[in-house]
């Protein structure tokens, strides 16, 4: 290969299902697919170059792939593939060849099959993106990135786009890319005035950072989105709730069994120091729904806690 195809978050195409899966890769050689015996098919096809990025046969348990599927540091998606095979040596070895090929056990894995709440009534015919807002070097500028490839998406799936964001200098408000642009303030007044005009089908919040998520959740409270019947796409409400609240987003780790650090959500300075009596120091502070952390920090004794909290409050009800 040129280059070889190198990081984190590369797409391949599994065969079976027609599913895209990310995964981590480090290779600058590719199987030439034309060149495959009779009794071997391609398993995974990088949807970028279209390279060959896994192999199977067709009637015997091997199977290969080019990716790293065990790459914790990197996209987990196909880390199931060694539970697959070691499952098929298991059962090679107490019961023999099995009925099921292994082809049709991966996919079998692999298949998803969508449940009713997951599908759209009707597909959208206009969808409005809250963007990125302000950026910083070295900060936000994922939420330009992801902004700009979810106008991209609707795009190529000819839906209308409309984009609120504040900041010019961003590639999500280039000429061209969204089909309306509105330079306006993300707050709950202004993105309503939007919907109203727009009439909107559905909202995309997960891509404009903390600004946005706080929007959202705001207009949702407010009954703005229902009182326009405009959907709600992607991450749910509830989830983006579930997870900027410090003390639910604990509760739920622990609900499926997962550690998690001692913590409690307060509200004032007085139980901030009662609780880090509790839970003893040194104590990290974390401002819940605030703007890159601000407000948040280390503290080793009760007088830097006061100070820290003071400052965390000042920015977020907890």
């Amino acid at each position: 290969m040129k280059y070889g195809n190198r990081g984190h978050n590369l797409p391949c195409i599994h065969h079976g299902s027609g599913r895209c899966f990310m995964t981590s890769q480090n290779h600058g050689f590719a199987v030439d697919i034309e060149t495959l015996p009779l009794d071997w098919e391609p398993l995974f096809t990088n949807a970028n170059d279209s390279t060959n990025e896994g192999i199977i046969h067709k009637q015997k348990p091997y199977f290969s792939v080019q990716f790293h599927p065990e790459h914790t540091a990197g996209p987990e998606d196909l880390e199931l593939l060694f539970d697959i095979f070691l499952s098929a040596v298991k059962n090679q070895k107490s019961q023999g060849a099995s009925t099921i090929s292994l082809r049709q056990q991966i996919i079998n894995r692999l298949m998803y099959t969508p449940t009713v709440e997951s599908q759209l009534e009707k597909r959208p015919r206009k969808v409005l993106i809250l963007g990125s807002g302000g950026l910083s070097i070295g900060q936000a500028g994922e939420f330009d990135y992801s902004g700009s490839q979810a106008i991209k998406a609707m795009k190529e799936e000819k839906i209308q786009t409309v984009l609120i964001n504040p900041n010019i200098a961003t590639v999500q408000t280039s000429k061209g890319l969204a089909d309306k642009c509105y330079f306006l303030p993300l707050t709950a007044e202004y993105v309503e005035q939007v919907i109203k005009a727009e009439r909107p089908n559905g909202v995309l919040l997960t891509f404009g950072g903390q600004t946005a998520l706080n929007c959202g959740v705001e207009l949702e409270k407010s009954g703005v989105f229902s009182k326009y019947n405009v959907k709600i796409l992607g991450t749910p409400i509830k989830s983006i709730i579930e997870t900027e609240d410090r003390k639910i987003f604990a509760e739920r780790v622990n609900d499926i069994g997962e550690q998690v650090a001692p913590s409690e959500a307060v509200y004032s300075v007085k139980d901030a120091l009662d609780a880090a009596k509790r839970i003893g120091y040194p104590v990290m502070a974390r401002a819940a729904f605030s703007l890159g952390g601000l407000g948040s920090g280390f503290a080793d004794n009760e007088e830097e806690l006061e100070n820290l909290a003071r400052q965390a409050l000042a920015y977020s009800s907890q």
